[in-house]
């Protein structure tokens, strides 16, 4: 079992930033490949990027390319999302997960992620 509690969100202007956090818990955080996805109202969640078990590899949604960054320590079991020039369609919930083994296509698709966390809210203004 792993637990994941993210924090960092809140209201930020539009061009803004901000860096969110994904503390796990449990088993072995390095044996995870840690990914980030999103949640706006009335909309399904929407992959935003992974990051391999050792850190040394990244993918990310085209829409987030070149803004977003996914980092983690495995030393303080903690994955990072750092989200630059934030727009208002940026706005959603955020939600941290873990998935079992190598960074691959189903780090991406909702259906194959072993563990959640439990959300944190970004809401960018115009």
């Amino acid at each position: 079992q792993v637990q994941l509690v993210e924090s960092g969100g809140g209201l930020v202007q539009a061009g803004g930033s901000l860096r969110l956090s994904c503390a796990a818990s449990g088993r072995t955080f390095s044996a995870y490949t840690m990914a980030w996805f999103r949640q706006a109202p009335g909309k399904a969640r929407q992959f935003v990027g992974a990051i391999s078990r050792s850190g040394a590899n990244t993918y990310y949604s085209d829409s987030m390319k070149g803004r977003f960054t996914i980092s983690r320590d495995n030393a303080k079991n903690t994955a990072y999302l750092q989200m630059n020039s934030l727009e208002p369609e940026d706005t959603a919930a955020y939600y941290c997960a873990a998935r079992a083994g190598p960074l691959g296509p189903q780090a991406m698709d909702v259906k194959f992620i072993n563990y959640w966390g439990q959300g944190t809210q970004v809401t960018v203004s115009s």
